[in-house]
């Protein structure tokens, strides 16, 4: 597929989402919106990749939702309440999903920033798997200066990274939160001096994560992802049924050989999306 808004490259086993507005800082507009989650819902769907890098052009990574998408809702702000708040909860719910979209894909996803980071893009960086910067990167939860609550991930997603306190602080006052900060509080993983150093180092790490079973790769994802939301016993308990359906010995014996023989081992892909019945 073609998009105005972004970039879709495939380099081996890693497909790379490039946001690609830069002469507006990558605002999310209303398309993005659209573009975004079938970027990475069509990756997942043709399982050729086994990581997705989120990364952009320019100057900065984003400039969170474009002032397009507020005046569009500002339109729907008319008539009856109740089918007005009917509707908003809709919009937002939509919104809501074009970063689940990451959460669910089965492969990780690895945010690459450099530059700001404001409002919506903490959104999409806080479902990632994994965040990168430059040393140059801020981050900002902007929505409290814009007299409104940030309502598309970064509040629930949040906590679940970083101290509960220093959520709220960030939240609370909006204030820009710089690479290193970012990196104390464990939001990004490491800081690099340059975006080409960035990018090297993130497609080493992605080429790492390829190099292993996708079947595994997926299974761990989903496990993390449902620990947070679980208890520890729900979770193992969740781990023993998944185990009991998606375990199986070809690619351990495959891994052992490639080891034993000092090779790299190679793994099938997992299927592609089924997305109609054969008649």
């Amino acid at each position: 597929m073609k998009y105005s808004t972004l970039e879709v490259k495939y380099e081996g086993l890693i497909a790379h989402v490039v946001l690609n507005r830069p002469e507006a800082m990558n605002s999310m507009n209303p398309v993005f919106w659209t573009e975004f989650p079938a970027a990475v819902r069509a990756i997942d769907d043709e399982a050729k990749a086994r990581v997705i890098i989120v990364s952009s052009t320019g100057k900065h990574f984003s400039a969170g939702m474009d002032l397009a998408v507020f005046l569009n809702m500002k339109e729907d702000f008319k008539g009856d309440p109740s089918r007005r708040a009917e509707r908003m909860r809709r919009t937002v719910k939509m919104l809501q999903d074009s970063f689940t979209a990451i959460e669910e894909a089965r492969m990780p996803v690895i945010g690459a920033v450099q530059g700001g980071a404001i409002g919506g893009a903490v959104d999409l960086l806080s479902a990632c798997d994994m965040r990168y910067c430059t040393n140059d990167a801020f981050f900002s939860i902007k929505e409290t200066q814009l007299g409104m609550t940030a309502d598309v991930g970064t509040l629930q997603r949040l906590p679940k990274l970083i101290p509960i306190g220093m959520v709220k602080e960030l939240a609370y006052t909006g204030r820009n939160f710089g690479a290193q900060e970012a990196q104390q509080l464990g939001f990004v993983n490491d800081v690099f001096e340059s975006q080409d150093a960035m990018l090297e180092a993130v497609t080493k790490v992605a080429g790492q994560i390829a190099a292993n079973s996708p079947l595994a790769v997926s299974g761990t994802k989903t496990m993390i992802n449902y620990a947070v939301e679980h208890s520890v016993s729900e979770s193992l308990d969740y781990m023993a049924t998944w185990q009991a359906g998606m375990f199986h010995m070809e690619d351990v014996f495959t891994a052992m050989e490639s080891q034993k023989a000092q090779q790299q081992p190679e793994f099938p892909p997992l299927h592609g999306a089924v997305k109609q019945m054969k008649s």
